[in-house]
């Protein structure tokens, strides 16, 4: 039976468990502990943590960083260690220096992860997607995208220095920590940014350096914040491309256009700190005033010319081209090509002048009808034929239209058309020019033998309507009969239903060349060439003969009429 003097072994267990809140032994192991250390040998240091044994750590897990590597251990120094298991195969007890630091690193990282501290570490390995940091023993993990504010193309200065970082997320049950180093330099930088803001101005002059160059500007720092000094406001002339004005590296002068309190953006200008060239530009470049100029850019809807630096004016597609209709502005002008254009409209107040690129040329309309007045002949190449006429490419890139009706005589517009195709050589004759509706009227029929000159009236000026006359058959078509009054008179044509009052009569092939016959004047077409008409002749005679030898109601027939009359005609 055991006493107080003299206590078993049993006794002493439960005492044992007793301190320890009666786990036994097992109630050390995962907890970080006290131990002292009774002995340094082999590279290890012997623990004491109270266990059945003592257990062994290595002398390594105690150094402290210097270049000796040294530890300051001695017999008798006390040190938190990590008991991992009470006893081993060797009856030793499992303890860890590394691991009591990283637990006791966990939980000050807890704690300052609730409160948003920012916490110390050291970045010292390169993994998958981004990088390892010593959180002063314990491993968290930093993305790649998390490292800074903009790509790091090299780490390497980065590595091994102590430097804060935010932690983002922390699992300890999977020993997971995502710390940033970005979102520290942010904050910084937003702090920064807050102070340097309040000490600027708008319209304030500033020198900065360039950062940065991109399509649309550049950035420029201005001493720990950034300006976006756009292309528009580099200069009062075209700028394609920043780097045309400005390169990486430059120290400019600016002036800050804008700066927005809420996003913290500053807006920079460059040509704010010239003189604006539009100022007074209505007197300089009068409407009709002609100048030359250099195309900057071409568009679907016209082309830029910069007449002076920092000024350009438009020419509207409907303003590049007296002949070139609906034609892209880059088939008529190129870039960088100098041209001769006229001050059309000038707008100061929205920094638009109108230019035209025709006007500053002679209407070719003009330049035709003076060097080819209507009756003289022209030659050129059927550009299309339509359903109503062809068109002729003439001098000075304009076109005529001969009409159906003016191709040839004696035979249908149709008919007229398919005689000729397109890029055949042709000769007309001019009938008319409209230089408003930029119309050039040619005749192709009035170049035939026997044809009335264009503009003037039938030969010998003596024909009129109703009158008969006696005419020469030159030709015999299906269509009728091409007919010439006297040897040199005008020609005409006598239509097929015109060559007689029955069907019998209006048969064509019952004529023949040479053969003579008398018919009325009809009219006149638009060129002044005559209609000739057979039946017409015939119906007039017979109304004479009724008129003069009585009606047919006295009961004589209209053959004895015609009869009578011809009769006295022969007497």
């Amino acid at each position: 039976m055991a006493t107080t003097a003299n206590p078993t072994r049993a006794d002493f267990e439960a005492l044992l468990n007793e301190q320890l809140g009666g786990a036994g032994d097992e109630g050390f192991e995962g907890r970080v502990v006290k131990g002292t250390v009774t002995a340094i040998e082999n590279g290890m240091a012997v623990i004491d943590v109270g266990l059945k044994s003592e257990g062994r750590v290595a002398l390594k897990e105690f150094e402290r960083g210097e270049e000796d590597g040294s530890h300051g251990l001695t017999v008798g120094s006390e040190v938190e260690v990590f008991v991992d298991r009470v006893e081993n195969a060797d009856g030793e007890a499992m303890l860890s220096r590394d691991r009591a630091r990283r637990e006791a690193a966990w939980d000050k990282l807890e704690s300052e992860f609730g409160e948003g501290k920012r916490v110390d570490g050291r970045i010292f390995g390169r993994v998958k997607g981004g990088f390892t940091v010593d959180l002063d023993g314990a491993v968290a993990f930093l993305p790649g995208s998390q490292v800074d504010i903009r790509p790091v193309r090299d780490v390497g200065p980065l590595m091994d220095m102590p430097q804060p970082f935010q932690i983002l997320k922390m699992d300890r049950r999977r020993g997971n920590i995502v710390v940033s180093r970005r979102a520290v330099l942010e904050e910084t930088r937003a702090e920064q940014r807050s102070e340097l803001i309040d000490k600027l101005a708008e319209g304030q002059v500033i020198d900065g350096v360039v950062k940065n160059i991109t399509d649309y500007g550049a950035f420029v720092d201005l001493g720990g914040i950034d300006g976006l000094l756009h292309v528009t406001d580099m200069s009062y002339k075209r700028v394609n491309h920043p780097n045309e004005v400005i390169n990486i590296g430059d120290t400019v002068t600016v002036q800050i256009i804008r700066i927005n309190p809420e996003t913290q953006r500053i807006s920079l200008g460059m040509k704010q700190l010239e003189s604006d060239p539009w100022d007074g530009v209505g007197a300089k470049y009068p409407v009709g005033m002609k100048l030359t100029g250099t195309v900057t850019n071409i568009t679907e809807y016209g082309a830029f010319v910069e007449i002076e630096p920092g000024i350009e004016g438009l020419v509207h597609v409907s303003e590049m081209s007296w002949t070139k209709k609906n034609v892209h502005p880059g088939k008529i002008v190129s870039t960088s090509q100098e041209v001769e254009v006229m001050v059309l409209e000038v707008d100061s107040e929205k920094r638009r002048i109108s230019l035209g690129l025709k006007q500053a040329q002679r209407n070719p309309w003009e330049e035709f009808a003076d060097a080819h007045p209507v009756g003289s002949k022209v030659t050129g190449e059927v550009k299309n034929a339509t359903e109503f006429g062809l068109f002729i490419g003439l001098p000075g890139d304009v076109d005529g239209m001969v009409h159906m009706s003016d191709i040839a005589w004696g035979i249908s517009g149709e008919d007229a058309l398919a005689l000729h195709r397109k890029g055949e050589e042709v000769e007309a004759v001019v009938l008319d020019v409209d230089v408003e509706k930029e119309r050039i009227s040619l005749g192709m029929k009035q170049l035939e033998k026997g044809a009335p000159a264009a503009g003037v009236a039938a030969a010998g000026g003596s024909l009129k309507r109703n009158d008969v006359v006696t005419v020469t058959v030159l030709e015999v078509r299906d269509g009728g009969l091409e007919v010439q009054v006297g040897d040199d008179g005008a020609t005409g044509f006598i239509k097929r239903s015109d060559l007689g009052r029955d069907r019998d009569e209006q048969r064509p092939d019952r004529f023949q060349v040479g053969q003579k016959l008398d018919a009325m004047v009809t009219g006149f077409d638009r060129s002044k060439k005559p209609n000739f008409s057979v039946k017409a002749r015939q119906i007039a005679e017979e109304k004479e003969a009724v008129a003069q030898f009585g009606s047919s109601d006295s009961g004589a027939s209209l053959g004895d009429i015609l009869g009578e009359a011809l009769k006295k005609q022969g007497e």
